[in-house]
């Protein structure tokens, strides 16, 4: 007998590849979009079908919603992009800094210099970060 799964809770998609964090990063810019205006702004050497079937496994996996529009499908995406960047990074986090959140801001401040105002917006979130901290306590 297979099991109930209308009353379990709903998962959280995997997390996603580097090649499904492109096809992410397209949508997230340009919102709602066909295939071919997602294979064109990826602008890479593969195949129009090979990006048409990475599509159809991200939908499938519930890191894209596909729509019908005028007759075409429409693809977006599943989960917010606040979401899984949080999933990346939580996932980084573990694997490669040992739970270590000032060895992965160091480890990403050394690979990219953030410019004034980045600075600026990081203290106030370490600032409104610490004040949530000194709440919950």
């Amino acid at each position: 007998m297979a099991p109930n799964t209308s009353n379990r809770k709903r998962q959280a998609p995997p997390l996603p590849t580097g090649a499904e964090i492109d096809i992410l990063a397209v949508l997230w810019r340009l919102g709602p979009a066909t295939v071919r205006e997602v294979h064109e702004e990826l602008g890479k050497d593969n195949g129009y079908t090979t990006t048409l079937k990475q599509m159809q496994l991200m939908t499938g996996k519930g890191l894209l919603v596909r729509s019908e529009r005028f007759r075409s499908h429409v693809y977006e995406s599943g989960v917010p992009k606040e979401q899984t960047q949080r999933q990346i990074a939580a996932d980084l986090l573990k694997r490669a800094f040992d739970g270590s959140a000032a060895s992965l801001v160091l480890g990403a401040l050394s690979a990219q210099p953030a410019s004034s105002e980045e600075l600026a917006d990081i203290r106030k979130m370490l600032q409104t970060f610490a004040k949530e901290k000194g709440r919950s306590r």
